[in-house]
């Protein structure tokens, strides 16, 4: 079904596109100057072009299309999996792997593997994320709760909503982090000067950061980093706005020669089976190209 918004324009000269942005931060421009030049989108009625600057009461009308279902492929890949049961696995994801498919990664990623395990998975929920219930970046390794039925599925999603899940990463950061033990909180939102980052702003939604610190390496610091809400690239930001950027992160951290990727690592998660309301925790070693990045720097 089509999501229909309507808003009057509150300030003149600003661009038809940008606009639209402003007031659904989750569109990207280009997806916005898609729905425009499709006709989704119109002022006072008529068809607008993406440059089209905009007088203070102009009446906007935007139609959002569902996305057209896309068939997943399973793929025969190697999947290590630590726990399995009726309603859940838990996998060791690595690094490289993207979560599910999208735009730049339409396959060969952590769905379309567990498909060719659990081809019944694909009629569950989400068309393309059957059984994700969270999600890891693609360049951080770890642990991750895929479900296995609907039901499994709502239970888990509930337990990340309620932040009743503990979450704890191994994180290298550049710097001695001092006091060794500490809670950052800044709210996280979209970065105003690059949508496709996120940053701390004051309009942004609540975010929670606990970490400890393991151990002080030359003037590097190994982190362990329990994040009580689940922003998107909330450990990130969270290092690099308190001054200790994540090592090998591209976007908001410091490049390193000892690491292709980020230095991130989901080590822990604990959760309550959806079957009896155990509460089970599962850990994940440091895998060999993160032991290796110590090795070198130490």
């Amino acid at each position: 079904m089509d999501k229909v918004y309507s808003f009057i324009v509150d300030k003149p000269g600003e661009r038809l596109d940008k606009y639209v942005c402003q007031q659904h931060p989750e569109l990207s421009r280009t997806h916005v100057q898609k729905l425009i030049a499709e006709g989704y989108i119109t002022v006072n009625g008529q068809r607008g072009k993406a440059g089209l600057r905009l007088s203070k009461g102009d009446r906007l009308k935007l139609i959002i299309p569902p996305t057209p279902p896309s068939r997943l492929v399973p793929e025969a890949m190697p999947l290590n999996i630590i726990y399995e049961d009726d309603d859940l696995l838990a996998v060791d994801k690595p690094a490289g792997l993207a979560v599910h498919p999208a735009p730049g990664h339409p396959s060969h990623t952590l769905v379309n593997a567990i498909l060719s395990h659990f081809p019944h998975l694909a009629d569950i929920s989400d068309s393309l994320r059957p059984g994700v219930v969270h999600r890891l970046d693609k360049d951080t390794s770890g642990v991750m709760l895929v479900a296995k039925n609907s039901a499994a599925q709502a239970d888990l999603a509930q337990q990340f909503k309620s932040h009743s899940v503990t979450k704890a990463y191994l994180v290298l950061v550049k710097g001695k982090l001092t006091p060794e033990n500490g809670v950052i909180e800044a709210d996280i939102g979209r970065d105003p000067r690059n949508r496709k980052r996120m940053a701390v702003v004051a309009e942004g939604r609540e975010a929670r950061t606990g970490y400890r610190v393991v151990k002080y390496i030359g003037d590097y610091t190994l982190v362990e980093v329990m994040p009580e809400t689940g922003r998107t690239h909330q450990i990130r930001v969270h290092l690099s706005a308190i001054g200790f950027p994540v090592v090998g992160d591209k976007v908001y951290g410091v490049k390193s020669p000892y690491l292709s990727r980020q230095f991130m690592h989901a080590c822990r998660l604990g959760f309550k089976l959806p079957s009896s309301g155990e509460y089970v925790e599962f850990k994940s070693e440091l895998p060999p190209d993160l032991e290796q990045a110590l090795e070198d720097i130490g």
